[in-house]
């Protein structure tokens, strides 16, 4: 038999072991020679249809027999519900389906341990604008008339928006199971805290308040269910970025097995976290569609997001610091409170992550921690950018420069002097194997010519420093399970086509561009070959969801494995073509050719058809599960938020100019270096470090979610104030690579870094240019400028000499 000519099942054990050997040439080869796909721009594959309008989100799906589903809320942020008569509504002509919380006996919630949230609310209402009864009707206006139809009874109960009040002794009891409202309390030490702030020179202890905000996503809630009679199925159109755990939730509220519910994300018009939980409108949108025994589209109003908002929380910090004289810290203690929210959501993790994450950054080997997070009659609240970390590090890094000040050295040097020396687990057990963060450092240094101008500025103007850092998705699902974390498949056909299906979630950060750019590079095949089909559950394999910056590791390491099997297949089959061994073939733009004898080709088309003949379609597949990791004979927890496989590292210089009549901040330049591994896609990273630094910004200066009588004061987008593009400074973005060992290629996280260093770094360039230091947000005109008549009166000096004798 001639070489290169039999199929894998009729290879010889020789024929196999160079099959394996190639394997290996090739893993060598891809980390070695140029790469052709990766490491450069590449538009994002959904951008045309976004930009031109084409796209459809969940909201676009019209069918021509949909009902139009609507929400009644509750009035009040804390009472029970007496009784609820829907019969008048349901009595309208019209009218298809009424549900109440009736309808469903099974709680859910995005964590198994806090699953403690109906679909509609069932005997107390537990904030302003909880989800009461819901219509499906012929249209809008008889939707809204069916609303107003409804009779509900409450009793008033007494509600809590400070935290504070809500764990005293005596408060009303939100959670039968969460007793003095405290959802979760950590309490860990690392290390001898208090031998440590025996040893420190300079002790600092200061507290610092970051309100509520929200993500302001463009896209509000939307979902589309529909009923199949016939066949007891639903299928669900919803704009998430867990498909998933939407389905697994569906599956339990409404009694169905996972095979008879079909989910699908449309595009998504942002999420940045909100969507990264089942919610209620998709619960409900489906038992309206059950119940009306037919079609339902949901789309929730601007207002109505702003009532079930899941943001970040409001964090109260009180920060301890010691340190020697030359710049070494030796003991943190960090007390933080978070207003959570009537519902559990995604609050275990969020007060675990403040506080985990108070390492993996510096050098600290005695870390103190305790957290409350805490029921409150408001919007439950839950993961959003930068998940846990952005309100502590801004306290942390504000901390430092107060620190450097105290002890008269230069900020960032300070920080140099604590920086880690990788590999390196920390002391709460966070393994550190890539580590960009002094490259980070240097880089903006030199960019922004920090040393020339801290300090040196004229009055009102000024500069700060910060850094951050963030986790590459975690060692432990949300559901526990032994699944693999990922799972790639992708097919080729007679069309030549390669199409790649992942549950993963395009969500805008890119990811799909990016699973193509990778599946292209390790094949060898122009990305102009692939599709991408990303989340639907009937067609798609399981995905966890695009959360905690996890798809580029996970989805990416699995994509690589399918990867490579569909190269194996393509490349035996050329080799058959060719009369030869597939490591003697090479792939060159279109055509396979011998190495030794490029005049010998085949086209691409030609591989198709052998490699199909006899077999038909071929399909390869590839997982990612983190690995498991022991630390001293021991199962490695990470400090209880599972160990994260990677860590990307951000520094950020921020200018400023300071009214010092009117407290106005001008940010009149940022630069901000991210250290994400290895770029993939150079554009997207740009783009995701600078949505980042946007979101910090944002956050930095002007959100702010406050309540009066629990209703929130600004449920729009135009008194819930962010900045436009009127107002975007100059952003130059430098991409540190680090070589990630456990990610595709060397990459690891880009999108939620740079966030959290923004907000220190423009409260350092604050005090910098006027020697104030502010340490509640937003940092707001109000803020600042009530900061400075503060210190006017403590120093009893005009305005100039502030900044003069601070500086």
């Amino acid at each position: 038999m001639s070489r290169g000519t039999r199929g894998a099942k009729g290879e010889s054990k020789q024929e196999r072991k160079i099959v394996h050997l190639e394997r290996e040439a090739l893993q060598t080869a891809l980390g070695t020679r140029q790469h052709k796909y990766i490491g450069k721009p590449q538009p994002l594959i959904d951008g045309v249809d976004k930009s031109t309008g084409r796209g459809k989100y969940s909201g676009d799906f019209n069918f021509p027999d949909a009902l139009v589903g609507r929400i009644l809320r509750s009035p009040h942020a804390h009472a029970r519900i007496v009784s609820i008569d829907v019969s008048a509504a349901l009595a309208m002509e019209g009218v298809r389906a009424v549900v109440t919380g009736a309808d469903t006996d099974t709680p859910f919630g995005v964590l198994p341990v806090a699953r403690d949230e109906y679909a509609l609310a069932k005997e107390k209402v537990r904030y302003k604008g909880e989800e009461v009864a819901a219509v499906a009707a012929v249209d809008a206006w008889t939707a809204e008339q069916a609303l107003a139809a409804i009779q509900v009874v409450y009793e008033p109960l007494r509600s809590y928006t400070d935290p504070r009040e809500a764990m005293a002794d005596g408060a009303e009891q939100i959670q039968p199971h969460k007793p003095g409202n405290i959802e979760r309390e950590v309490d860990h030490e690392f290390g001898d805290v208090d031998a440590g702030f025996a040893a420190s020179d300079a002790i600092l202890e200061e507290e610092f308040y970051a309100p509520e905000v929200t993500h302001a996503q463009m896209e509000p809630h939307a979902a589309v269910g529909q009923w199949d009679e016939q066949h007891g199925r639903l299928t669900l159109w919803c704009s998430t970025q867990v498909p998933y755990y939407v389905h697994m939730s569906l599956s339990a509220v409404m009694g169905l097995d996972m095979s008879q519910i079909r989910v699908i994300k449309p595009m998504v018009g942002g999420g940045f976290g909100c969507k990264t939980e089942a919610q209620s409108y998709e619960m409900i949108c489906g038992l309206l569609a059950r119940k009306a025994r037919g079609t339902v589209k949901l789309v929730v109003s601007r207002e109505e997001v702003f009532f079930a908002h899941r943001g970040r929380p409001a964090t109260w910090t009180r920060l301890r610091l010691g340190c020697t004289n030359d710049g070494r810290l030796q003991a943190v203690s960090a007390e933080v409170i978070q207003r959570g929210g009537a519902y559990g959501g995604y609050g275990v993790v969020t007060i675990l992550y403040a506080g985990a994450l108070l390492n993996a950054i510096y050098n600290i080997r005695n870390v103190r921690y305790k957290g409350f997070r805490v029921l409150t009659n408001t919007p439950a609240n839950g993961a959003m950018r930068g998940h846990g970390t952005v309100d502590t590090r801004f306290a942390f890094e504000s901390m430092l420069d107060m620190m450097a000040r105290k002890l008269g050295l230069d900020a960032v040097e300070l920080r140099k002097r604590n920086l880690l020396q990788t590999p390196t687990m920390t002391v709460n057990d966070l393994l550190v194997n890539s580590y960009g963060y002094p490259e980070c450092i240097d880089k903006v240094l030199e960019a922004s010519h920090y040393h020339a101008k801290v300090g040196k500025l004229p009055f009102g103007k000024g500069i700060g420093f910060a850094g951050s850092h963030y986790c590459s998705g975690s060692a432990k699902p949300v559901n526990r399970s032994h699944m693999p974390h990922a799972v790639v498949t992708m097919k080729l056909d007679i069309d030549g086509s390669i199409t790649l299906f992942t549950g993963a979630a395009e969500i805008g950060q890119g990811s799909s561009t990016v699973m193509m750019q990778i599946a292209a590079e390790v094949i060898g095949v122009s990305p102009a070959r692939f599709r991408v089909v990303a989340a639907d559950s009937a067609i798609t394999p399981k995905d966890n969801g695009s959360y905690s910056s996890r798809v580029t590791l996970y989805v990416g390491n699995a994509t690589v494995q399918a990867a490579e099997r569909m190269r194996d297949v393509v490349f035996q089959a050329a080799a058959r073509g060719l009369n030869a061994f597939p490591i003697d073939v090479e792939l060159v733009g279109d055509e396979f050719r011998l190495i030794s004898d490029p005049d010998k080709t085949l086209p691409f088309k030609d591989m198709v058809e052998i490699a199909l003949s006899y077999e038909g379609t071929i399909v390869t597949k590839g997982t990612y599960a983190t690995p498991k990791i022991t630390h001293g004979g021991e199962n490695y927890r990470g400090a209880g938020i599972g160990a994260s496989p990677a860590f990307s590292y951000s520094a950020q210089a921020v200018e400023v100019d300071v009214d010092i009549r009117t407290g106005k901040v001008t940010v009149e330049n940022v630069t901000v270096a991210h250290d994400c591994g290895f770029a993939l896609n150079p554009l997207s990273v740009r783009g995701q470090v600078e949505g980042s630094v946007w979101m910090g910004m944002a956050q930095g200066r002007q959100e702010e979610t406050n309540y009066e009588n629990g209703l929130p004061l600004a449920p729009n987008l135009l008194d819930y104030r962010f900045p436009t593009i009127m107002e975007s400074p100059p952003i130059e973005t430098i991409i540190v690579e680090s070589n990630e060992s456990g990610g595709p290629f060397g990459a690891k996280e880009a999108g939620e870094g740079s966030l959290a260093a923004f907000l220190p770094a423009l409260a350092n360039a604050i005090h910098d240019a006027i020697g104030v230091r502010v340490k509640d947000l937003p940092l707001s005109p109000e803020k600042v400028h009530a900061a400075i008549q503060q210190a006017r009166k403590a120093r009893k000096v005009s305005a100039a000499p502030i900044a003069e004798a601070g500086r």
